[in-house]
């Protein structure tokens, strides 16, 4: 359908990839991989015909239509959503306006019987050529694919104009899928998709009948889509036929074959150049030497292939919070006409790892801002736990860095404990190399801030963070030392995020925000997903009577299911509800006796205090009184919470 004949492509004097040769059939669904500036987005556009190469050719079969989503998107201006889609259809629209002009020809009475003849014959074939491309049903797989990827049908008649930025792609998105190419080259389409519209793509593209060429760093997603691998790599571009974990394991036992390889090479040729020395001046020697030099001239150079330094980055040590960090109760949200969030509760427990999911606009951000007290709300209690620090990262808190700052100093104050070279590996680890690091705030780009206040949460000392999007702006190796320092983080955690394959190792419990209400999954993401599809198989109508039979045992089954997870949740809140209420109650008392310590402290302190023996007596008695009930305090609420601990990871 396509190939590529010896293309090249240089730039700034080095090339991007040299002679490739290579065909893309009809029926490939392949990721594009390689390392950031290895030249992956060009080749996007010089398949699309937006960019020549330096030499060479790409042929492509006539007639074959070809759809591009770039991740740069020009906004839609001047028509409401659902039009801007069906007007960008140009086969459909073809044909309804050819059909309109036929059907108005027929209208002319002085038609002779043969031109009349000619053209109900054509208008047959028009008609022939509307059922094939599906003209009659085409109002309804608009509607289906822009509900898919997250719009309500409130929003069809919207100008789209209106729509921000993340929604200008998936209108760009919807047009692509609906135009039925032949062959689809998408550059990071997940980018802006919630989990939902994700999981309604990845169906979608599953089915989808063309060749499809994707750019992602979101590996569940290709991994899902895709079935081969193109891979650029050291200036060549070759085929991989597995999805991208295959790939991934084979590019590792590649990678330590070249490193092995090249080894060699450099051994053999530090023995020859020593040789080379040694022998250089020798009469006796000269045929061997000059053996030996030409032996050289002929070594094929190559180059190691890049392998990343294994960053290890962990978060501070937090100290530890109450057993019940922060709850929410009867939570009410709205901004305007638009209620966000109607009679929420919701309790994080110390150590959870949660995760936000759920349509976009249904009120995850909000949520999270909630909870970090970011924002207000309108009815309801936030009820902040013992000790609870809070840490909050939300792409807009990128805002407010201090613009006059460059890099190094923006985190120094908060690593206190960390070296220059440390700072400097944690930024590097967030793709800020080299002098970067001395840039001033006030000219980064956008994503460059946020991927910096990014690197600020790595240095907190917080012990509930919650966190809004943070992969967006990360590649993958950088997205891997968030991922690995999130997973070993002791304190509680709340995610927003889409990226599934990042927070599989991290999650343990999914809460999903949708129609205002807040519903809790006990399990990590891939349970969350399995419990869903389940759902969505349940509400299918069955059609034929053994399957609605076979329904029905399933219904049963996940009837059951629920019944017991209902029942164990019950049961553990049953054992853990007294010794709860008795740690909450110490923390309440340790709070206050911390407090009557702090204050006798400053009193002793004062020489009015100290210079009276009766007065400083009767302070030091209160002092070491208090001193004493807070140490048995403390050593009470250690022993009930290891106690607690032991009581819910019996009911894990």
């Amino acid at each position: 359908m396509i190939d590529l004949i010896n293309l090249s492509v240089q730039f700034s004097g080095d090339y991007l990839f040299k002679d490739v040769n290579l065909k893309i059939n009809s029926s490939d669904k392949i990721a594009l991989v390689g390392a950031n500036g290895a030249g992956k987005t060009t080749l996007f556009r010089i398949i699309s015909g937006i960019q020549q190469p330096e030499s060479g050719k790409v042929l492509m079969q006539k007639g074959i239509s070809l759809g591009y989503l770039p991740q740069e998107i020009v906004g839609h201006l001047g028509k409401p959503l659902f039009e801007e889609v069906k007007t960008s259809l140009r086969q459909i629209n073809t044909l309804g306006q050819e059909e309109h002009e036929i059907t108005s020809s027929l209208q002319d009475a002085s038609l002779q019987e043969a031109e009349h003849d000619q053209l109900i014959h054509k208008l047959g074939e028009i008609h022939h050529r509307m059922e094939e491309v599906g003209y009659y049903s085409i109002n309804s797989e608009i509607e289906k694919v822009l509900i898919g990827l997250g719009f309500s049908e409130k929003d069809f008649s919207k100008l789209t104009s209106e729509f921000s930025g993340g929604w200008q792609m998936r209108i760009a998105l919807a047009k692509l899928l609906l135009s039925d190419h032949e062959i689809l080259l998408l550059d990071e389409p997940t980018n802006h998709l919630d989990l939902d519209s994700l999981e309604w793509l990845i169906s979608f593209l599953k089915g989808y009948k063309g060749a499809l060429l994707i750019i992602s760093h979101d590996k569940h997603f290709v991994n899902e889509v895709t079935t081969k691998t193109l891979e650029i790599f050291m200036n060549k571009i070759s085929f991989f036929n597995g999805n991208f974990d295959s790939y991934l394991k084979f590019k590792e036992e590649r990678d330590s074959q070249l490193e092995a390889r090249y080894i060699q090479q450099q051994k053999k040729i530090r023995e020859t150049e020593k040789f080379i020395e040694r022998f250089r001046y020798k009469a006796t020697k000269a045929r061997q030497v000059q053996s030996r030099i030409k032996q050289l001239e002929k070594v094929e150079q190559f180059d190691l292939p890049e392998f990343e330094e294994e960053i290890n980055i962990r978060f501070p040590e937090p100290p530890q919070s109450g057993v019940v960090p922060l709850e929410l109760t009867g939570i009410n949200k709205s901004f305007q006409d638009n209620h966000v969030l109607k009679n929420v509760d919701l309790r994080l427990d110390r150590g959870d790892k949660i995760a936000f999911v759920g349509p976009n606009g249904a009120g995850k951000t909000t949520l999270s801002k909630i909870i970090s007290g970011r924002i207000t709300f309108d009815s309801g209690e936030r009820i902040i736990g013992h000790n609870t620090i809070i840490s909050f990262y939300a792409q807009d808190v990128a805002d407010s860095l201090e613009p006059s700052f460059d890099l190094l100093q923006t985190v120094e104050g908060i690593g206190e404990n960390k070296t220059i070279g440390q700072l400097r590996s944690i930024l590097g680890s967030f793709l800020f190399t080299g002098d970067d690091v001395f840039k001033k705030v006030l000219v980064l780009s956008g994503g460059e801030k946020s991927r910096l206040a990014l690197a600020k949460i790595l240095l907190t000392k917080a012990n509930l963070i919650v966190l809004d999007e943070p992969t967006n702006h990360l590649d993958i190796s950088s997205k891997q030392v968030l991922q690995k320092a999130l997973m070993d983080f002791k304190g509680t955690l709340v995610l927003v995020s889409h990226d599934v394959d990042f927070l599989k190792p991290i999650v343990n419990k999914v809460a999903e925000i949708r129609d205002r209400s807040v519903k809790i999954y006990y399990g990590g993401i891939d349970y969350y997903l399995e419990k869903k599809k389940e759902l969505q198989t349940a509400d299918k109508p069955q059609l034929k009577a053994n399957n609605s039979e076979q329904s029905n045992g399933q219904a049963g089954n996940r009837k059951d299911q629920k019944r017991i997870e209902a029942e164990l949740r019950q049961k553990k809140y049953a054992a853990t509800k007294e010794i709860v209420k008795e740690i909450q109650s110490l923390e309440t008392r340790i709070e206050s006796l911390e407090e009557r310590k702090k204050l006798l402290e400053d009193e002793l302190a004062d020489p009015s205090v100290y210079s009276n023996p009766v007065l400083a007596k009767e302070k030091t008695a209160d002092y070491n009184s208090t001193k004493e009930e807070l140490e048995v305090c403390f050593e009470k609420w250690t022993g009930l919470t290891e106690t607690l601990e032991k009581i819910e990871s019996s009911y894990s």
